[in-house]
């Protein structure tokens, strides 16, 4: 192990208030000394996996992630060679159209069990809105049911939704507005749960790639999908949803985004998480946007996922007994990192969580926000 290396990382965590040791006093407990050096040359890519092979643990782990976050550690390390072949491949590829379905594939063909344990009733996969509730299934409703108000749907609509998970908001949808939807995802283990939990409702759920999609709608909605489309493609995304949306419709594009623009996302996520999802900045959906919509309105309740994030951490570690039968420590790890890594980041106001409302033509006498 390089004492160099150790020297740098200890003195750079310090200035977050943190003490690294084996005592009861550290806020980190480091296991193996050779973390030091990993961190030098992965960056959050070697974070995130040293915690994954046990090499460090923290308690609470959001808190510790939180306070290296708020102190923007990571800025004092050098740039690292997993961050730049992250940034070199989002320049020269679009993978996000080269490999489609690979985030389903990894990502949300996991085993359905998994998501049923972590998610509400209604197996929602995007933030909550807290506001007026204090469970996450009447969070996630709350949600639901603002998008149905910002929409302003009525009996009869038909409705898109462009990467409808597991068909939640479109049951939602049906129930309660009377409305008709078509559901489109790349992921073939939320298609045919979603058919299975719609049937007896006026809603499908198509296995498809939202570009081959075709007709017309009366209101478009997508909840957590817009970051898996990648930089290169938001202008053409936008184009595809401009041309299925009838002259007086809304479209409502529910979106995890950064606070500055950026070609990539981190490196660690993309390997573990999240393959080829970068999220946008508010530049680039503006810049996508342009000529092709009017913006109605921006909402930014990015603080709500934070704890949206920590009742699902909370939800998995309960349901770990049995989820081991399936799953590894390695996993359990690696998922407890990603669940309190994203957390800390919305907390930190790193990320945010806005809903923007779009129209074609702009909405004749405006548009009025419902909360």
């Amino acid at each position: 192990m390089s004492l160099a290396a150790k020297r740098f990382v200890l003195d750079q965590i310090a200035r977050a208030g943190i003490v690294a040791g084996a005592g009861p006093d550290a806020d980190v407990t480091v296991h193996d000394e050779r973390l030091y050096a990993r961190l030098l040359r992965d960056g959050t890519l070697g974070l995130g996996e040293g915690y994954m092979d046990g090499w460090w643990d923290a308690e609470p782990l959001d808190s510790l992630l939180f306070k290296l976050i708020s102190a923007r550690v990571q800025d004092a390390f050098p740039r690292d060679l997993p961050l730049i072949a992250s940034t070199l491949k989002a320049r020269l590829l679009n993978m996000q159209r080269l490999r489609v379905r690979e985030v389903a594939e990894r990502h949300y063909d996991l085993d359905n069990s998994l998501y049923a344990a972590m998610l509400d009733k209604r197996m929602i996969y995007s933030c909550a809105y807290w506001a007026q509730a204090d469970t996450l299934d009447a969070a996630q409703e709350a949600k639901l049911d603002l998008i149905c108000r910002k929409l302003g749907l009525e009996p009869g609509m038909r409705v898109l939704d462009i990467g409808s998970g597991w068909g939640g908001f479109l049951q939602f949808a049906a129930e309660r507005y009377g409305i008709s939807g078509l559901g489109v995802t790349v992921s073939q283990e939320q298609a045919d749960y979603a058919n299975a939990h719609g049937q007896g409702l006026p809603v499908e759920t198509r296995l498809m790639d939202y570009m081959a999609l075709e007709g017309q709608f009366d209101r478009i909605v997508s909840i957590g999908m817009f970051e898996h489309v990648g930089y290169k493609n938001y202008r053409a995304y936008f184009s595809k949803a401009r041309s299925l949306l009838k002259p007086d419709g809304l479209f409502l594009l529910h979106t995890i985004g950064g606070n500055i623009s950026t070609t990539h996302g981190d490196p660690w996520a993309e390997k573990y998480i999240f393959p080829n999802g970068m999220l946008p900045s508010i530049a680039q959906i503006g810049q996508a946007v342009e000529g092709l919509f009017v913006m109605e309105d921006w909402h930014n309740f990015g603080a709500d996922y934070d704890k949206t994030l920590m009742a699902w951490r909370a939800r998995f570690d309960a349901a770990w007994p049995e989820l081991a039968q399936r799953y590894d420590e390695r996993f359990r790890r690696m998922w407890r990192y990603y669940l309190s890594v994203f957390a800390a980041l919305f907390r930190a106001r790193q990320i945010n969580l806005w809903q923007i409302v779009l129209s074609p033509e702009g909405v004749s006498g405006g548009y009025r926000r419902v909360s």
